[in-house]
């Protein structure tokens, strides 16, 4: 099969096309074939050697964590009705064109739900719900949120017009920002600006009552500046590093500071649960991930540039097959 691997850590460039054996499934396992591969920012942090004591990768490896296809093949006692069905799955591996899973790590497909809309939503949905929960949106309130047509922000803008509350989303182009009022945004401010703080705290009339940072870093950081007293500031953002707001002034403020990524990944009972909501509610048009950006699968390398260089609006994908973005 084709499968793209990384034999050293380093840059894109060592993202190259590889020939292997097809995978054989063990016990309880099935064999994917693979049409949308999803694309996120933490395979561009592993590729490069980021992480080894939380992510171990043995070399060589075969990157990605999941996306959706159709299974193929069963292990010893799966129920053979799996073949054929489509399906998500999160796993370890996604960058090829057949991937082995566990069953408990797929999910059906709903009916009349494109794939790739599904593989986009195995990562960033399930963040976004989680990230949802945590934040709390409330009708009437106001929400920025940074980084707003990335892959889970841009759902992030959603969920929160959803439970009515208005927002305003940051983001660094014109493109991106347009997107986001596409999606839903009330005000939009462009966080390559110095002066982007004082411009969401004049639309907001104050400061937002939560914050979803999703650039982490320096930008994260300066965020904080962006929340009303008494609100929630929900911190994500790995690109530039994590955010590191002033506890002391948080405190003083009377801001709570949420930063899940720091309690590790959720366990695979919350993950499906949120992946299936994701799916549910895109599948009722009420989710729909922005796609911005589908390559083939040999050129994983390009998927990878574009996310370091910041300019791709949306969601990336990997395309199996010679398949095109519906």
């Amino acid at each position: 099969m084709r499968a793209i691997q990384v034999a050293v850590f380093g840059g894109p460039e060592v993202l190259r096309p590889a020939e292997l054996p097809d995978p054989v499934p063990g016990p309880g396992q099935v064999v994917v074939g693979m049409a949308a591969v999803d694309v996120i920012l933490l395979d561009t942090l592993l590729r490069s050697g980021w992480g080894q004591d939380f992510f171990p990768r043995t070399l060589p490896y075969v990157p990605g964590g999941g996306g959706a296809g159709t299974v193929v093949e069963t292990g010893e006692g799966v129920n053979r009705a799996w073949i054929g069905r489509r399906v998500v799955v999160r796993t370890s591996t996604g960058y090829a064109e057949r991937i082995v899973a566990d069953v408990e790590e797929t999910m059906p497909v709903p009916d009349g739900l494109a794939i790739e809309v599904a593989a986009a939503l195995v990562h960033d949905g399930v963040t976004a719900l989680r990230l949802d929960r945590l934040g709390r949106p409330e009708k009437g309130e106001w929400v920025l949120v940074s980084a707003a047509a990335g892959g889970a922000g841009s759902l992030l803008v959603q969920l929160a017009v959803d439970a009515g509350a208005r927002v305003v989303a940051a983001a660094s182009s014109d493109v991106k920002l347009a997107l986001a009022r596409e999606l839903g945004a009330e005000a939009a401010v462009d966080y390559t600006r110095s002066d982007w703080i004082r411009r969401v705290r004049q639309a907001t009339g104050g400061g937002a009552a939560l914050v979803y940072d999703g650039a982490g870093g320096p930008l994260g950081t300066a965020a904080l500046g962006a929340v009303a007293d008494g609100g929630r500031f929900v911190t994500y953002g790995t690109a530039d590093g994590f955010a590191a707001p002033d506890p002391e002034s948080a405190a003083r403020r009377g801001i709570r500071v949420l930063a899940p990524l720091l309690d590790g990944p959720p366990n695979q009972e919350t993950v499906r649960e949120l992946l299936g909501r994701a799916l549910e509610r895109a599948a009722e048009g009420r989710l729909r991930p922005a796609i911005g950006a589908a390559y083939p699968l040999e050129q994983a390398a390009d998927a990878h540039r574009a996310l370091a260089a910041r300019t791709t609006v949306g969601k990336s994908l990997l395309l199996v097959g010679g398949r095109t973005a519906s």
